[in-house]
């Protein structure tokens, strides 16, 4: 199961909590979390990685990065 974290237009630490919510909660071993700023971009992805998910991708889009996370 795939979910999505929309944190476009949060700063730090809101994207990391997000996606942090959502690790813990379980529902989903795919992820796309959406930042809009290299700090948060930089961040999540220190937080998942910390939490044994794997960074499978990251894209630009528009000025979002898509991070796509997946559980180790």
């Amino acid at each position: 199961m795939s979910k999505t974290i929309d944190a476009r237009g949060l700063s730090c630490p809101q994207p990391v909590l997000m996606t942090l919510d959502a690790i813990k909660s379980g529902e989903a071993n795919e992820m796309t979390v959406l930042v809009d700023n290299e700090a948060s971009r930089e961040n999540v992805t220190r937080a998942a990685t910390s939490k044994g998910w794997a960074i499978t991708g990251i894209s630009e889009d528009g000025g979002a990065y898509h991070i796509r996370i997946k559980k180790g």
